[in-house]
Parts: C-alpha cells; structure tokens; sequence
C-alpha cells in the first residue's frame, strides 16, 4: 500500500509539473525570442543572441504608439472600474435593499458574457447612438467587461469585515468620512488592490471586445495581430517580457505584502 501511495504521489507531481511547463512554454519562448538576433525576415528561427532590441525597443513608431494608448487606456479604465466597483461593492456587500438580487445577477451575467457578444452589443449600441469610436468608447468597454471583477472581489472583502470596528470608530466620534477612509477603506484594501490589479491585466490583453469599438486607435494586441502577415518584430516578444515583468514584480510584492500583514 505505502509502494502504491508512494507511485501515485510521484505521478501526482510530475503532472503537476508537467502542466506548469506546458502553460509557462509560450511564456519562455516570448523572452527567448526577445533576444533573437534576427538577420532574416522570420523572427520563428533562432539566429543568434543579441541585446540589439532592448535598446531599439522603440524604433518602430506605430507600435510605441499602439503600447502607449493600451497603457493609457489600463490605467484610465482601472481607475474608474476600481471607484465604481469599489462603491457597488460595498452596497451589495453590506446593505439589503430592493434589486440587490437583480444587480448580483447583473454582475456574474457581465462575468460570464462571452466577449464576442460584449463586443458585438457595444458596437450596435455606438453605431445606433452615433458615438464615434475611439479611445474613449474602448475605455467605456474596458470598465463595462472589467467592473464585475472588482465588484466580486470587494463585496467579498466586505462580507468578511467585523462591523463592530466601525462602530468603534463613530462611538468615538469618527464622522462617516472619517470611519470609511481610516477603518473601511484600509480593511478592504486588499479586495481593492485585487480588483484593480485584475481590471488592468484584461485591459491590457483584451483584444475581442476592443476590435469592435477601437475605430482607427490601435491597441497593442490589435498591432500584433494585424503584424503577424507580415512578421512580428523583436521589439513585440521584448514589450511582452517587460510587461510579464512587471506583473511578476507586483505580484510577489502582493503576496510580501500579505505575508507582513499576516
């Protein structure tokens, strides 16, 4: 039996690990091409190493300006889905009032929505209502696909706060400002910190939702997929490690974070 339990741990971990390597593949090969010295057209063969395209990360105009509005466009629509979420959130969090069922339903249906069909509604509901399609109707779809999940994520946090800490803080004279911003708001931080985190991760990679209403702004995924008849440059798999960077940093300074407060 111990000869049994001991093969089926073993398989059991190398599964594991096996699933690991296989998501994390295409993740390796983005950062191993980034330092393809490419001397040919196709940047799918390896050629070479090289630093060339960090240092010309920014040589190819029309993709700096489609990485600065996805940017841009992150962090406008995190800022405004992480406000209202935050406010929904708490009302469904901790207040029964009449359609509280209803906005639930409303907020796991956006959830699960197929993008194609966001997509597609949006776009009708721009063209009917004569709104020309830009920057800002690509911001109002981010925060319409992304407030869900910061609504999800707070009202959980607030679910699990002890009310009797704002009691504390208005027994001792706290105004209702005052209790929210120094008792509230720091409890529910981490729910907050989460949603936004998540809102600006989807918009950054949306690509779906985002080709429907874009007009004439380029987003960086919409300049990948329409470079790939030509040849994604370099400086895309360098874009791509930099951004994975980023989010790596913040996540392990999320979870250090966590671990002080614990």
């Amino acid at each position: 039996m111990r000869t049994r339990g001991r093969l089926g741990d073993r398989l059991l971990h190398a599964y594991t690990w096996l699933i690991i390597v296989w998501l994390s593949s295409p993740i390796a090969v983005m950062i191993l091409f980034g330092f393809n010295d490419k001397k040919s057209k196709s940047n799918t063969t390896w050629q070479g190493f090289t630093l060339r395209w960090y240092t010309e990360l920014f040589d190819i105009s029309d993709l700096t300006v489609a990485l600065r509005n996805t940017l841009v466009i992150a962090l406008v629509s995190t800022v405004i889905t992480v406000v209202i979420g935050t406010m929904l959130g708490i009302a469904l969090g901790r207040h029964r009032f009449r359609g509280a069922g209803a906005t639930n339903f409303l907020v796991f249906a956006a959830i699960s929505t197929p993008e194609l069909v966001m997509g597609a509604s949006l776009l009708s509901l721009f063209v009917s209502g004569n709104v020309p399609r830009d920057a800002n109707t690509i911001i109002i779809a981010h925060v319409l696909f992304s407030l869900s999940f910061v609504v999800v994520t707070v009202r959980a946090r607030v679910v699990g706060l002890d009310p009797s800490l704002e009691e504390a803080a208005r027994d001792l004279g706290a105004t209702a400002w005052g209790t929210f911003r120094q008792v509230t708001l720091p409890s529910i931080m981490p729910g907050v910190l989460a949603g936004a985190m998540l809102s600006f991760a989807l918009s950054i990679d949306d690509y779906v939702v985002t080709s429907f209403v874009n007009g004439s702004t380029v987003t960086f995924p919409l300049w990948i997929v329409g470079a790939v008849k030509t040849g994604i440059p370099p400086q895309v798999n360098v874009m791509g490690t930099l951004i994975f960077g980023v989010g790596v940093l913040i996540a392990i300074a999320s979870a250090v974070a966590s671990r002080r407060r614990a």
